[in-house]
């Protein structure tokens, strides 16, 4: 299925629920970015895709669970659609740790698909790093891997290859944080096959029991078994005057770390919970306590947070000034 020499590919696809670096890394390479809208399930649906796919088919770009933390149940049939127009299906590896030991993104049709070391795989999540992306190609991508490649002698020593003419050539960053990469290799090897798959059983039972005890409380858009991750929605506590950015500054004030919010887009007032495997059932009650005081909180007295955070060193920045004029000066006293 892969594309003929010389054809003109431009267009790579992305579900609305995509996160914004996939098109923006789609326009950076010189592809048109086009976005394909998701159904009532949150999903994407072949018969959305199907009026997109045409001889200037480049790419599907596809995160699998998708940023609702939902697992794409079409996903045989979306590649094999991108697959018989002679297109690519990339694979966002940023909810792989909902996968180990479990699914296999070849065996879904993904031809190519990036690792994010964070999360997944033990590298610190957030902060601005450190980070690395690792990338695996199916063999048909083999040849055209950025050079020079780790390759294997018949004594079993290795050696780095730089004779590959097909190479899309040297990175800049040659291979990227190494560190990081052999931090994230050691780890899998600790953990084994049967480890990688406790990782991600950990981490989807962990999203499901949050989801389940705060789906009362605030509004979940989209239902059903979630992944490693799941989407609430403010809008009940907007209609008090609370929003999203008012919960999110208010968990501080309990010493939780608050969610990512306003994210995904195509969820109004989003509240992204993703507790990961590592976060014991201690710590998930203590989550659940503090939200659902929030929720209270919003019916009873909306005012407190509102005004929230009240137990920061810093109170509450007004944004748009923040914006305009940048001020890093902290307060030592």
């Amino acid at each position: 299925h892969f594309n003929k020499l010389g054809e003109v590919r431009e267009t790579v696809l992305f579900p609305d629920s995509a996160h914004g670096t996939n098109p923006a890394s789609v326009s950076m390479s010189g592809f048109r970015p086009v976005q394909v809208k998701s159904n009532e399930q949150g999903v994407l649906d072949p018969a959305a895709q199907e009026p997109f796919l045409d001889d200037k088919i480049a790419v599907l770009m596809l995160t699998n669970p998708n940023t609702l933390g939902l697992f794409e149940r079409e996903v045989l049939r979306l590649t094999e659609m991108v697959h018989a127009k002679g297109g690519l299906v990339y694979m966002d590896g940023a909810n792989l740790n909902a996968m180990l030991g479990l699914v296999r993104p070849g065996d879904m049709g993904f031809d190519m698909l990036h690792f994010n070391l964070h999360k997944t795989f033990a590298t610190p999540h957030g902060g601005g790093g450190p980070g690395a992306g690792a990338v695996g190609v199916k063999e048909l991508l083999q040849p055209y891997l950025p050079r020079p490649v780790v390759s294997r002698r018949e004594d079993n020593t290795y050696y780095l290859d730089w004779d590959r003419p097909d190479s899309i050539g040297r990175l800049h960053a040659f291979y990227g944080n190494f560190g990081i990469m052999v931090r994230a290799y050691t780890y899998i090897l600790i953990n084994g096959p049967s480890g990688l798959r406790d990782i991600a059983e950990a981490a989807i039972t962990n999203a499901n029991y949050l989801k389940e005890k705060l789906r009362g409380r605030y509004h979940l858009p989209f239902g059903g078994v979630c992944q490693h991750e799941f989407v609430l929605s403010a809008d009940w506590q907007k209609k008090l005057g609370v929003k999203a950015m008012d919960i999110a500054k208010r968990l501080l004030d309990f010493g939780v770390h608050a969610p990512t919010v306003y994210f995904p887009l195509i969820v109004s007032e989003a509240l992204m919970i993703e507790p990961t495997e590592t976060e014991s059932v201690i710590s998930l009650d203590r989550f659940i306590e503090v939200m659902l005081q929030i929720a209270d909180e919003a019916e009873n007295n909306p005012e407190l947070v509102r005004e929230a955070p009240h137990c920061t060193p810093v109170d509450r920045l007004n944004e748009v000034a923040a914006a305009k004029e940048l001020n890093i000066a902290f307060p030592i006293d």
